[in-house]
């Protein structure tokens, strides 16, 4: 089993899959980062499942008209879904079970068969750089430091977070089905 800690400590069983989330710099402001939901005047706020807070973060991120949407331009959209897939299929540093790239966010869903810190640091270290070559954006924060990982627990899970982001560009607003999004897994395994 693998450790690591940066803000929080994060366990990596072997064999285990993770649902990872990752946002450009600057794409949520803190007003969306610490506001509470559905809490009527002098009333205690609502406690949120780990779930319900991550869910209403994405949901900030789908929304949000602030912040870079750099992974909206095809270019850079497409280099970054390149680099994944390299990660998969000529590194082998995991097993790839469903990716999107969003406007301004990225979902995984992985099996490492390396330690996940390094899978997240290759990813977005050489990602970042390419993106800043493209925008012409040499030497600034392309990725916000932290990522957000879940460890897979049940079927039912795996499922629910495959379907999640399969649909996620769906709920978004951006297309009708999830095939029609060009930057995910959903695109590569339909039928053309």
């Amino acid at each position: 089993m693998t450790f690591y800690e940066r803000n929080l400590p994060h366990w990596q069983p072997e064999r285990t899959t993770f649902f990872v989330t990752w946002r450009l710099f600057g794409s949520l402001p803190l007003q969306k980062r610490t506001a509470r939901n559905g809490c009527a005047t002098g009333s205690p706020p609502k406690v949120e499942t780990p779930g319900e807070r991550f869910v209403r973060f994405d949901r900030a991120l789908d929304r949000t008209a602030i912040g870079p949407h750099w992974l909206r331009i095809p270019s850079v959209a497409d280099r970054v879904t390149e680099l994944i897939l390299k990660g998969e299929r000529e590194l082998g540093y995991f097993s790839l079970h469903a990716f999107v790239i969003m406007p301004n966010h990225v979902h995984l869903l992985v099996m490492p068969r390396i330690p996940l810190h390094r899978i997240m640091n290759g990813i977005k270290g050489s990602t970042a750089h390419a993106a800043n070559t493209i925008l012409g954006r040499i030497g600034k924060p392309f990725w916000q430091d932290e990522s957000f990982d879940h460890r897979v627990r049940t079927e039912k899970e795996f499922g629910n977070i495959l379907r999640y982001i399969g649909w996620n560009p769906v709920s978004a607003g951006l297309v009708a089905r999830p095939e029609e999004w060009p930057w995910s897994s959903a695109r590569l395994s339909s039928p053309t």
